[in-house]
């Protein structure tokens, strides 16, 4: 997997896409992040409802990219860029993850953590190559609909660890399941057993908490162990989230160890 030489992390790309990362999780951070917004994290440290700091996250994010104020606008592009706020972004992966919402996703991560994708829809294996090229494409015309979508990006994930970090003080990562219908397209690293493997996941995938929603995927299903710092968002984050029912999690990729579970039926 390819890794920019920076990024914005307290940690380098190439050790957050490793396995031993994973092995021995350790917090990430956005720079600048939460101390730009810091009386946003203040308030929410008052707060005993994950339901009231959800409603007072989304308001704090609508005033901030003046959301609310779309309708304000005096031409119909300037009010479609305040329109599609993240919301807008993360339907779009539900929908399609090869689409031009999937790929303003996807560069985040590559900016933010420094992990570049391998597929965007065509496997991507050389970043000067034609299918790196359509990808920036998709993110270019994906970013041109919205305001400050990285930004937005970037505040989501830091609220999202500070409420994985908040349920989950005990824990530094969750199993999850993945389902896929071409685990054979996947780069193997290494066959650990007859179950396990180490293999690459692209740099943003979906997995889901229940281990039978994600037999609906694909024919095979891995269990992960995902370190919280690799959760960009889950269902039921924010209030009447799209995702909520399918208990899907958006999973910061790099090299994994995965277990084949067996289908029981």
């Amino acid at each position: 997997m390819s890794h920019n030489s920076f990024n914005h992390c307290n940690l380098p790309p190439w050790v957050i896409a490793s396995r031993h990362f994973n092995d021995n999780p350790q917090p990430l951070s956005i720079q600048g992040v939460r101390e730009g917004n810091r009386f946003l994290f203040e308030r929410l440290a008052d707060i005993a409802s994950q339901e009231e700091r959800a409603v007072v996250f989304n308001d704090y994010m609508s005033v901030k990219f003046q959301l609310h104020l779309w309708q304000d606008q005096a031409t119909d592009s300037a009010r479609k860029s305040i329109k599609n706020s993240y919301l807008r972004f993360l339907r779009g992966w539900m929908m399609d993850s090869n689409s031009v919402e999937g790929a303003v996703l996807k560069r985040w991560v590559e900016s933010r953590m420094g992990i570049a994708p391998t597929f965007h829809r065509a496997r991507i294996t050389d970043l000067h190559g034609e299918e790196y090229f359509n990808f920036t494409v998709d993110v270019m015309r994906g970013s041109a609909r919205t305001n400050a979508i990285q930004s937005q990006l970037d505040l989501l994930y830091e609220y999202c660890q500070y409420e994985l970090q908040r349920s989950n003080s005990e824990t530094a990562a969750q199993i999850l399941y993945r389902g896929t219908c071409d685990a054979a397209e996947y780069d193997l690293l290494e066959q650990v057993s007859r179950r396990e493997q180490i293999v690459r996941f692209n740099n943003l995938v979906s997995c889901t908490a229940e281990e039978e929603r994600a037999w609906e995927f694909g024919s095979t299903v891995w269990e992960v162990h995902v370190p919280l710092a690799k959760i960009f968002f889950y269902g039921g984050l924010l209030p009447g989230s799209i995702l909520k029912g399918e208990e899907e999690y958006l999973v910061i990729g790099g090299d994994y160890r995965v277990r084949k579970v067996m289908c029981t039926i």
